[in-house]
């Protein structure tokens, strides 16, 4: 049984907008990537993930890890370029360092998260918010409670994530075929990937609905890479024939939800999951969602697409 105070709050959360119809937020972390992949170049991925958000009216969040390219004037045009887009810009650290790793102090973490500050506030689209890396806020209560000081200190959201996804590990595969086979037939991971998408969207869902009785304005985590480039049209659809409506980040953040601060000792979280967590809860087939799309990675292998020794 929970105590009263958070029995009050938890339905306080659940009243909300009763009967909204689902929406998801679109938002992208650790670009602009100025590594090379097959297909596309930098410039061309990063053209390919905005031409497509444009063609669809969709307005999202790019959350910049620093050191992966726009801490070059190259790299620092990619970003540029989705604040010109009329896209929001947030904070991913500069080396997407691990909170939780013992080696990495608060102080290391808050310096990268100042560093990073200093370079795209310049930009346009600029937005006070920072994400976690890996969603890790702290493997002790001296990183998590110095975090949230920190954060309030410097005016800095925490841009929490509630439909968190594997589409990093499904892009490790595509790459990994295309440079073995330049070639190759990749319509095999777009159909895993969006298959790992809609089971992840609606699992969501169903745990917004356990947790809340409602649905929620979702904040979708997806990656600035290859696999988004060639297939992020796609993904747009995927939530457009489900019946969701595409709303702006900042539009998310407005739910009380967000507002939301679980305990949160485990690593790699969607806030529902730590919310869950919190009450004391296990909800049904959560199992899926904390996994990194291993269901979708043994298709791949079961079909011949991907090798047995793939991790």
């Amino acid at each position: 049984m929970l105590p009263a105070a958070a029995r009050a709050w938890f339905a306080a959360l659940c009243l909300g907008v009763m009967g909204q119809a689902q929406s998801v937020a679109f938002t992208f972390d650790d670009g602009p990537r100025l590594a090379a992949t097959p297909r596309l170049s930098p410039q061309e991925r990063n053209a390919a993930i905005l031409a497509a958000l444009k063609k669809h009216q969709v307005s999202s969040a790019l959350f910049v890890t620093l050191g992966n390219g726009a801490d070059r004037p190259e790299g620092l045009a990619l970003a540029r370029a989705w604040g010109d887009a009329g896209h929001a810009l947030g904070n991913h650290t500069v080396t997407h360092l691990d909170l939780n790793a013992k080696g990495t102090t608060l102080q290391q973490y808050q310096e990268e998260i100042l560093t990073c500050d200093r370079v795209i506030r310049a930009l346009p689209g600029y937005r006070p918010w920072f994400r976690f890396t890996f969603l890790r806020e702290g493997n002790t209560p001296e990183k998590r409670d110095g975090m949230k000081a920190f954060l309030k200190a410097k005016g800095l959201r925490n841009a929490q994530v509630t439909l968190d996804t594997s589409d990093w590990r499904l892009n490790e595969a595509l790459v990994a075929v295309l440079t073995q086979h330049p070639g190759a037939d990749v319509a095999p991971i777009r159909g895993a990937y969006l298959a790992h998408l809609r089971q992840r969207a609606e699992a969501y869902r169903d745990l917004s609905r356990q947790l809340f009785g409602r649905d929620i304005p979702q904040v979708l985590l997806l990656h600035h890479n290859l696999l988004n480039a060639l297939f992020l049209e796609d993904a747009i659809r995927l939530f457009k024939d489900l019946g969701w409506t595409l709303i702006r980040p900042d539009a998310a953040f407005q739910d009380a939800v967000y507002t939301l601060d679980p305990q949160r000792p485990s690593p790699g979280q969607s806030l529902l999951i730590s919310a869950a967590r919190s009450l004391g809860l296990q909800p049904k087939g959560w199992e899926r969602l904390l996994d990194d799309g291993d269901e979708e990675i043994r298709l791949l292998k079961q079909q011949g697409v991907l090798p047995a020794s793939f991790e």
